[in-house]
């Protein structure tokens, strides 16, 4: 257990349907940490993230963001989590820059326009800032939803399947976004079918549903 647990989840349990996909899930999570979600197709992963978000509620159990549940603490919790969904959430007719305006005018968040440009900068998009998304390739549309996790300022990062689309430059910036998340005392919540290189990160796993090999 740890010692002091920022999220921590109980007795949790989701269903699709008539499908129960997990009972009685439970898992704390501190500053500085990465859970890793797996499982095999249609097990649960992405339901779990969604209840993680509070776009979902479960069937039992609950969420907790310090020690409250995030239904009574909404708000609070949403201005501290930063959600990247497997879709890219993306408006085609607006450029990189705009759609984090517009992205952060949902989350109620306020606007750095140099912060924005900065951060579309680092994740290598200096020459598509004045370009509308129809035009840029998935894996560029994938890191302008990334450049969102940085200007959010949020400590819980809910990340799924981050690296769809990303060469493997793309998943080497990721890798070290993640680090210097985890450094920063942030924590991160995600699934990937791919492998990652966190050196010296702390790193945990949950498994969802049955295992593949089971």
């Amino acid at each position: 257990m740890n010692p002091h647990p920022v999220l921590s989840v109980h007795g949790l349990a989701c269903a699709r349907g008539d499908r129960t996909l997990f009972t009685d899930l439970g898992f704390e999570l501190a500053g500085g940490e990465l859970l890793m979600v797996q499982g095999g197709n249609g097990q649960g992963k992405t339901s779990l993230l969604r209840l993680l978000t509070g776009l979902s509620g479960p069937v039992a159990g609950e969420v907790r963001w310090r020690g409250e549940a995030i239904a009574k603490s909404r708000e609070a919790f949403h201005r501290d989590m930063a959600y990247l969904a497997h879709a890219n959430g993306i408006k085609e007719d607006l450029t990189p820059l705009e759609n984090l305006r517009f992205q952060a005018g949902l989350a109620g968040r306020g606007f750095d326009t140099d912060a924005a440009e900065q951060a579309l900068r680092k994740l290598g998009l200096a020459r598509c800032l004045d370009l509308p998304a129809r035009v840029l390739s998935f894996g560029q549309r994938r890191r302008v939803a990334l450049a969102g996790l940085l200007i959010a300022s949020a400590l819980l990062w809910i990340m799924d399947e981050p690296l769809t689309g990303l060469d493997v430059r793309g998943v080497a910036l990721v890798e070290s976004l993640l680090r210097e998340h985890l450094q920063r005392g942030g924590m991160v919540v995600m699934t990937t079918h791919q492998a990652l290189t966190l050196d010296g990160a702390s790193v945990r796993t949950l498994q969802v549903g049955r295992r593949e090999d089971a």
